[in-house]
């Protein structure tokens, strides 16, 4: 069942499109990246989604009726600029937030407590904002941002700033909330992030969504005609050889498997031929179907969009 649905959504500035007739569905209980080069036009969707602006075109449909200003209360929304009063105390700004939210005070200071325990700022309670490193105050307001157990939670370049062991604290928690029941549409640049995280993806380029479907599934599909052969034997006779059937190739440094080739195959179907005329030239010691990384995927279907346009 879906939580969050994208009909046909449109937005225009003067003189600019930010989004051109984009659509996407987040089901309940899983993590939905949202990708795409600064000025795609994922921060103007978010905004939409949080009730901030409003579509030309097109509508937001969110747990199972039209998006309305009351929803808001059901998401929680940690932006990628960060903002805190400098001068209040820590314990007393998060406080305010979480009554924001609709929580009693009692709640909020022991929902808070145990929060900041575990993520060892308890300590800060009492000391101003302005005393708080970066990770701090980054931490600070990923807690108020889920305190109240929002329907949907946005993150929009949550690892921004952290270290790698508070990154990877992060990760952890992010990944308890989903298994709480939490939907959680994540906003980044790490692709390396989406493949431990995200169930499924949509790639916003230039306005438009150019890419959707689940992580398995697009790295499974762009995979196709990808192959990385070991071999042992002379690679330059090799590439000679298969020179028609090959469409791009790189070579890979010696390993514990020998001299490796990334080919990218003209037609996949050619497959069993290629095998053939490599036997003929090296010894094979191996061949593996290789799958690209997001990484690898975003970029190439970026510049590839961007060619055709």
């Amino acid at each position: 069942m879906e939580l969050l649905k994208v009909e046909n959504v449109s937005k225009h500035y003067s003189g600019h499109t930010a989004l051109d007739d984009v659509s996407l569905t987040v089901k309940e209980g899983s993590i939905y990246g949202l990708l795409g080069p600064n000025g795609a036009g994922k921060t103007t969707l978010i905004r939409i989604i949080n009730h901030i602006t409003a579509p030309d075109k097109g509508r937001v449909i969110f747990d199972g009726h039209q998006l309305t200003e009351k929803d808001v209360t059901s998401i929680g929304y940690l932006p990628e600029e960060r903002g805190l009063y400098k001068k209040m105390k820590v314990g007393e700004q998060a406080v305010f937030f979480a009554r924001l939210k609709g929580l009693s005070r009692r709640d909020a200071v022991n929902g808070l407590k145990e929060w900041f325990e575990k993520f060892d700022i308890l300590p800060w309670w009492d000391k101003k904002v302005e005393e708080l490193s970066k990770g701090m105050a980054q931490k600070v307001q990923f807690i108020v941002t889920v305190l109240h157990h929002p329907k949907l939670l946005i993150f929009d370049e949550p690892f921004s700033g952290f270290d790698p062991i508070n990154a990877e604290l992060l990760k952890n928690e992010i990944l308890n909330l989903k298994q709480q029941g939490a939907t959680i549409i994540f906003s980044t640049h790490n692709m390396g992030s989406v493949e431990v995280l995200c169930d499924d993806i949509t790639l916003i380029n230039q306005s438009h969504n150019i890419l959707s479907g689940s992580v398995e599934d697009v790295r499974r599909t762009h995979s196709y005609g990808r192959y990385r052969i070991s071999f042992d034997g002379d690679e330059n006779r090799l590439l000679e050889a298969l020179g028609q059937h090959v469409e791009s190739y790189k070579f890979i440094p010696a390993d514990i498997r020998g001299k490796s080739l990334s080919l990218k195959l003209r037609d996949e179907n050619d497959m069993r031929e290629i095998i053939s005329i490599a036997n003929d030239t090296v010894l094979i010691t191996a061949l593996n179907r290789e799958v690209p990384s997001m990484d690898e995927i975003f970029i190439q279907t970026v510049k590839t969009y961007n060619a055709e346009k």
